[in-house]
């Protein structure tokens, strides 16, 4: 009787074995972990349990990368601004109407008259330079003088008041004044940012639509 059961306790242990083994062979398979001595999954290369709250080895993690600067922004000769176009032919722009300040390496000067193909109306006049290496409202403000010489104003009359406008998209500061004695007008107006700086001349305006109207011009002036 010993011996039998002795028998059976053998058998019952090789058994037992087996399916360990068994087991074990599958969860290698498997890619799962391993159990650790203490009965526990170990996600940690050398078999130890991670740290991290979560139960798994926390992983290095590259900052996301931030977008390369876009450079300053340029001016372009478009054909078009604001759905006005540029005038060509009697009504197109012959000189340079306002002084633009120092010129200097890598400046550029865009200038031209804007308005209905047809010649109906009175053109827009507008006059910009980019890649401005000094403050842009000091240039912005040397081409504001320069349009009232072209418009002749007296300056008896006073300096008119620049009136800030919203700038929409592209930011920076955009300003009008009325250079007349009454609501509509000669309306000058300019914008100044990181590196350009512009004005353009709507005759028989009013601040209000030229405000509007200058802001629509610059986004295809502007790039």
């Amino acid at each position: 009787m010993k011996r039998a059961s002795a028998t059976r306790a053998g058998l019952t242990a090789v058994v037992a074995l087996a399916i360990l083994t068994v087991g074990g062979c599958k969860s290698e398979e498997a890619g799962l972990p391993a159990a650790s001595p203490s009965g526990q999954a170990s996600d940690s290369p050398t078999g130890h349990a991670s740290d991290s709250p979560t139960g798994r080895a926390s992983e290095s993690v590259s900052p996301t990368p931030t977008a390369e600067p876009g450079g300053p922004r340029t001016l372009v000769d478009a054909s078009t601004a604001g759905g006005l176009d540029k005038l060509t032919g009697d009504k197109a722009l012959t000189d340079v109407p306002v002084d633009p300040g120092e010129m200097r390496d890598g400046m550029k000067l865009v200038t031209g008259n804007y308005g209905d193909a047809d010649g109906k109306g009175t053109p827009v006049l507008f006059e910009g330079v980019d890649h401005v290496p000094e403050d842009t409202n000091k240039r912005r403000e040397h081409l504001f003088r320069g349009m009232l010489e072209h418009i002749q104003w007296d300056p008896e009359l006073g300096n008119p008041q620049a009136e800030p406008v919203e700038a929409g998209p592209l930011g920076g500061s955009v300003e009008c004044l009325l250079a007349s004695l009454s609501e509509d007008g000669n309306v000058i107006c300019g914008w100044a940012d990181e590196g350009t700086a512009a004005v353009a001349l709507f005759e028989n305006s009013t601040l209000g639509d030229a405000g509007k109207l200058f802001v629509a011009m610059r986004a295809d002036l502007e790039h």
